[in-house]
């Protein structure tokens, strides 16, 4: 199986490359705007420098993929969403693990972190935009909605899915991935839902 990677070279994009890389046999597509400067290609990886808001650029770099996982935060991701949507359709590549953030629902409870919610947090707009996108779509997508991401605990999360209360803003890195990759080898884990991971912080 090959995993497509996008933002393969940020803090997330790399711990789920090194973990896969690890634990797993996966053939590994890794994708941002400088992969090329950070991996070196191997019978397992294929690096590729891509701006993911290139549509043309992306379907030659998704061809023969058949899972996309998007870890790309910035303000042009509704024109990622867009173009992953169109793209994987036209490819007829459904699995897509993508990366938001919690408070896009306004699901933060005002007495852990209110401030970081849509509402009152202007940076979660294009979080939102996209997400509305993904949902839209007909792929078999999950979208992650993690807090701040931080060492920690591989276990140290609790799961909260789109219309339920988060329970915190904080998510440990090694938490997330685990989860990630739980995702990638079952693709009915968690279909088409949207799904907080982060600490417990109401206890």
């Amino acid at each position: 199986m090959n995993i497509a990677i996008l933002g393969a070279t940020g803090t997330f994009g790399t711990a789920l490359t090194n973990s896969l890389l690890n634990h797993t046999e996966y053939q590994l597509t890794l994708l941002s705007r400088h992969a090329e400067n950070y991996y070196q290609n191997s019978e397992r990886i294929t690096a590729i420098n891509i701006d993911a808001t290139n549509a043309e650029d992306l379907r030659t770099a998704l061809h023969g993929t058949n899972v996309v996982y998007c870890a790309i935060s910035r303000e042009q991701l509704p024109i990622v969403a867009e173009n992953l949507v169109n793209v994987m359709s036209s490819l007829n590549i459904s699995r897509l693990l993508f990366m938001s953030a919690v408070g896009i629902y306004n699901e933060i409870p005002v007495d852990l972190d209110g401030d970081d919610n849509l509402e009152n947090e202007p940076a979660q707009i294009p979080n939102r935009k996209a997400a509305d996108i993904i949902e839209s779509s007909n792929l078999n997508y999950t979208i992650l909605r993690p807090g701040y991401l931080r060492d920690g605990s591989e276990d140290d999360y609790v799961l909260t899915v789109k219309g339920e209360r988060a329970k915190g803003y904080i998510s440990t890195i090694p938490s997330v991935v685990a989860f990630a990759e739980k995702l990638i080898s079952d693709e009915m884990l968690f279909s088409c839902e949207s799904v907080s991971i982060t600490k417990n912080m109401e206890n």
